[in-house]
């Protein structure tokens, strides 16, 4: 159907009625065929070039391999990945069928899932790191490093990746449509709804909880310390990170809170294929190029670092030796190894994380 050819992340809507005048009919091709690509290759240029240059900025300024940065780069990565597979999609929307063949249907349909997975698992992630820093600045030092931070990506990835085996196991070219989507076995419904609600917990609403849990913690927290953790430089540099966190948060759960709710909803009745459906699968995509401007306007290390690339502005201090990460740490190591167990459960200075 054509909305299944829409979607090929995760969407069940495969059995859309075709009842409906001509014109709508001819209206909703217009658009399955035409618009939606030509979204999908927008998104494609202005996220494929905007996470390329978070990469790049990331890994080639030693100011910007802060623990936060570490997760924000592995957002990147998986937001490229999936970027590369968008023009396979915007050719099946266009022409109505998958050209590629079995094993690109595979591929990118897994592609899609594990960024979608390991977005949000990197942001819960980083929720719990924000947690630490303000909740346990002391205790939490030496787990809020740079190398446990990779470990961690890491784990992430894997962890993805095996959620993602069902996709892997059951994606392909489907042979009454000819396009690329999930090939269930009998019983087909309890398959679909089966995968719906296991994509929406693990990868939606139950990372969710924990990171709404992790600024509830937050909260109560600052309000309860009021201004005595941490000097005021620290103060504001752990709140601009938080801040930061929060608004990336915020947005991937505008983006993809539709497409969830949709899918969830049509297990229980079959919604119409209409411009709404297609305005929700767009969205959900858009999300991969929304983080590296919020980071142009949220992080002034960030937009410092993109000006510098963009020969936008000279001489902002961020240079390729910047040893402010390493004094960090240091400063880091030895405050630790000088506070007392008691100064330690009295709260003492926040680490400071600056983005």
């Amino acid at each position: 159907t054509e909305a299944s050819s829409s979607n090929v992340n995760f969407s069940l809507l495969t059995n859309v009625t075709k009842n409906g005048t001509l014109t709508e009919q001819l209206s909703s091709k217009h658009i399955h065929q035409v618009l939606i690509p030509i979204c999908y290759l927008l998104v494609c240029a202005v996220g494929l070039s905007g996470n390329l240059l978070v990469i790049y900025v990331v890994l080639r300024y030693a100011k910007m391999k802060t623990v936060t940065n570490i997760y924000i780069l592995n957002l990147a990565i998986a937001d490229v990945l999936f970027m590369l597979g968008l023009p396979f999609l915007a050719t099946q929307n266009a022409i109505s069928y998958w050209p590629f063949g079995s094993f690109l249907c595979r591929l990118v349909m897994t592609v899609d899932g594990i960024n979608q997975f390991t977005s949000i698992f990197c942001l819960t992630v980083m929720s719990m790191d924000r947690y630490l820093a303000v909740v346990h600045p002391i205790k939490s030092t030496k787990w809020r490093r740079p190398r446990v931070a990779k470990l961690i990506s890491i784990t992430v990835w894997a962890f993805s990746f095996l959620v993602m085996l069902p996709v892997i196991i059951f994606s392909d070219v489907q042979e009454d449509f000819h396009t690329c989507n999930m090939n269930w076995p009998e019983p087909v419904n309890i398959w679909s709804a089966a995968f719906i609600i296991y994509t929406s917990v693990l990868g939606f609403f139950g990372p969710l909880l924990v990171i709404c849990l992790c600024y509830l913690l937050i909260v109560i927290k600052v309000k309860s310390s009021g201004i005595r953790v941490g000097s005021t430089r620290r103060r504001r540099s752990e709140r601009k990170v938080t801040r930061m966190v929060v608004i990336i948060v915020v947005v991937f759960v505008f983006c993809w809170l539709p497409f969830y709710v949709i899918n969830i909803v049509n297990l229980i009745f079959i919604l119409p294929e209409d411009p709404v459906y297609f305005f929700v699968v767009v969205l959900s995509y858009a999300n991969s190029c929304a983080n590296p401007i919020l980071y142009g306007f949220l992080s002034d290390n960030f937009k410092q670092s993109f000006q510098k690339v963009l020969c936008l502005r000279k001489g902002n201090g961020i240079e390729d030796g910047d040893p402010i990460e390493h004094r960090q740490e240091n400063s880091s190591r030895l405050q630790e190894s000088m506070l007392t167990q008691r100064n330690i459960e009295f709260n003492g200075h926040m680490q400071t994380s600056k983005v």
